[in-house]
């Protein structure tokens, strides 16, 4: 990415998807089309980047509640008591 503030996860995820969309109806001349190209490669990878962060934090949240559960009581045996 530039120099500029970073986007939002949803803000690269728009441009990635506008440059898609132009590739894939040949709207651009070559030059553009390889800038756009380019550009695109580095939004795939901020996103991904994203994601990846997003994922290993929702793991951590899992595996956190998983440890403060309070150990399940074992249940009484039908028909004992």
């Amino acid at each position: 990415m530039t120099e500029q503030a970073e986007p939002s996860f949803e803000q690269a995820q728009a441009e990635l998807e506008q440059i898609v969309e132009r590739l894939e109806h040949g709207q651009a001349p070559l030059d553009e089309a390889l800038k756009l190209w380019e550009r695109g490669e580095e939004l795939y990878a901020f996103c991904r980047r994203k994601l990846d962060a997003a994922e290993g934090r929702v793991e951590e949240l899992a595996r956190r509640a998983e440890q403060s559960r309070p150990a399940a009581a074992p249940e009484a045996e039908p028909g004992v008591g």
